[in-house]
């Protein structure tokens, strides 16, 4: 039971944990930071099962597990908060006010934490005079929608232990490209904070309410979708046969050293488009 390779996986769900915990103490970019340890620790886990000749059935349900807290739940919870964080400035603009009254003085740590204390505040009655009563209506509602995330990340996780279609490639969106995805939204907001250029600019319109919901819409179907979509886990490192792989590679690091940390959901767009790219391609050879 307690091999390298299931402990490595338990690590993976301490990290998940973890990324839940900083999230709600405010500090989106440690919560972000879990859940790269989290993956790290992800393929780690199959790495040592391989090389340590320790593969088990109780090894692939604890991966599904850990999984599901570090690349299901934990991103929910990051754009539970951008949700929380998107209809306090809704709230704030339609009474007239600027940004100075949505980013407050302190740190971003402390913004974080003072708007999602006052929602869970009004969304169970607590009266405290010490945070303001803010939210109503649909923005009380509005932060569970990233509850999508989760409740498919589930389904798409047991459909993967049990197709055996995927043993080269995925049929769906994998769980940790998802969370890379969300994941950064917090990072980029993290990023512009403080600011008055095109970063603050930016990460403000993609925390925007509709514009986040329609993305944890359309990924959470992507989810457990039949899409196809090719996994980077090379039989061999030759050009021929991994044209796909080498050139997502390339083009990530490009962008990963002109853009940092904005780069991280351009990535997870370009997996996307060069997995339908090959599948065209494919299918045109056919």
């Amino acid at each position: 039971m307690f091999t390298v390779a299931n402990i490595l996986t338990g690590f993976n769900l301490l990290a998940g944990v973890s990324s839940i915990i900083f999230t709600f103490s405010g500090r989106l970019e440690w919560a972000v930071l879990a859940i790269f340890i989290g993956a790290f620790f992800d393929f780690f886990d199959g790495f040592a099962a391989r090389m340590l000749k320790q593969p088990s059935e109780l090894g692939k349900q604890l991966d599904s597990l850990a999984d599901l807290i570090t690349f299901g739940v934990a991103p929910a919870m990051i754009v539970f908060v951008l949700l929380i964080i998107s209809g306090s400035w809704d709230i704030i603009v339609a009474q007239d006010g600027s940004l100075d009254q949505l980013w407050k003085d302190g740190t971003f740590g402390y913004n974080i934490n003072y708007w999602t204390t006052v929602y869970l505040n009004d969304l169970v009655g607590n009266a405290n005079p010490y945070f303001p009563s803010h939210f109503y209506g649909w923005y009380l509602i509005m932060p569970f929608v990233a509850l999508l995330i989760p409740f498919l990340s589930m389904f798409r996780l047991a459909k993967f232990n049990l197709d055996e279609r995927q043993s080269t490639g995925f049929i769906g969106l994998p769980t940790p490209a998802n969370s890379i995805f969300f994941a950064s939204f917090a990072l980029l907001l993290w990023d512009g904070f403080g600011q008055d250029n095109w970063k603050t600019v930016m990460s403000m319109t993609l925390i925007k309410d509709q514009v986040l919901m329609t993305f944890v819409v359309v990924f959470s179907i992507l989810l457990v979708s039949e899409v196809k979509l090719f996994s980077l886990k090379f039989s061999q490192f030759k050009w021929n046969g991994n044209e796909i792989r080498y050139t997502f590679l390339i083009l990530s690091a490009i962008i990963i050293a002109l853009l940092y940390v904005w780069a991280l959901p351009i990535i997870v767009l370009l997996y996307l488009i060069l997995s339908l790219v090959s599948n065209l391609l494919i299918t045109d050879k056919k």
